[in-house]
């Protein structure tokens, strides 16, 4: 039996950021200045600092400037608020990102509506939601541009597919069937309470798993030579013996292989493919910012 063709977001997200280092370059030239990013921690959480650190790292290497800004986990509300207030009035930011989720005292909702629409590289404000609904140019949120970037190259035109995405969040469910429905799709968002989930995900040429359950969807949901896009990221706990600590997605990896005509691995899938398209964000931020033409859909 012929295995899916396993799609490679490292290899993908390098290819972007080159392309975002190109454009990083060519914008400071004619701004006389670098795009800058700005990332907001607030608190100690261990896999925050992680990407945190990640981005800015990634950031530079592709010729941006990195302003990382940390507060504290007791940080108040007016603090953040005022830290943001700072940020969007800073001509030297192009985007800013608060790395979610926040303490549980802070509301998350308010500090996203504060962004500035036109910084907002992660695409989460109600006026970049509000775009990207009405099929407008806009700030889409990374990890389901990354994901709609991946199924482009797979498979080209998306013109009439039939895509199911399981799960919908604000971050990855409801604005990837956006985006698939912008592409002429014919698209089914599935949930906790959908009825015969295995039979809907069956008739789909695109499955898009971000329900964020180990393994939960098996190899005999999946329609021969589907496309398979795994968001999820789930570390295995003792109960699952040998592959206890072991990194796995939402999609039984293993069996779809056998079935699924291409399919993204975790990690190394979607993954590696927000962070490049984080930066892809900022750079066009960055020339609509400063009234330089730039054909964000080209990138």
């Amino acid at each position: 039996m012929t295995l899916a063709k396993t799609i490679d977001g490292k290899a993908f997200a390098a290819r972007l950021r080159g392309r975002v280092a190109e454009l990083a370059a060519s914008f400071e030239e004619q701004a006389g200045r670098k795009a800058g990013l700005a990332v907001v921690l607030v608190g100690e959480d261990p896999a925050s600092q992680v990407y945190v650190r990640s981005k800015g790292r990634k950031t530079v290497e592709c010729g941006m400037a990195s302003f990382e800004h940390k507060l504290p986990e007791d940080a108040s509300q007016e603090t953040l608020n005022a830290l943001v207030d700072t940020l969007n009035a800073d001509p030297a930011v192009d985007g800013i990102l608060v790395q979610l989720p926040l303490p549980d005292h802070l509301d998350e909702q308010a500090v996203v509506d504060r962004i500035d629409p036109n910084k907002d590289v992660d695409g989460l404000t109600p006026a970049s939601t509000g775009r990207l609904a009405l099929g407008l140019p806009g700030l889409v949120p990374c990890t389901p541009l990354g994901c709609l970037m991946m199924l482009k190259e797979q498979l080209g035109d998306l013109s009439g597919r039939d895509a199911v995405v399981i799960g919908r969040s604000i971050l990855v469910g409801k604005p990837m069937a956006q985006l698939l429905l912008k592409e002429s799709c014919t698209v089914t968002i599935a949930h906790s309470r959908t009825k015969d989930l295995p039979e809907v995900v069956r008739r789909a040429d695109i499955v898009v798993a971000a329900v964020g359950r180990p393994k939960m969807v098996k190899g005999d949901w999946i329609k021969p030579g589907a496309i398979v896009i795994d968001v999820g990221i789930n570390r295995l706990a003792p109960a699952d013996g040998a592959e206890k600590g072991k990194l796995v997605g939402d999609v039984d990896f293993d069996e779809a292989s056998h079935i699924a005509g291409a399919i993204t691995p975790v990690p190394g899938g979607v993954g590696p493919m927000t962070i490049a398209v984080l930066l892809r964000n900022t750079i066009v931020a960055a020339h609509r910012n400063e009234g330089l033409v730039l054909d964000a859909d080209a990138i």
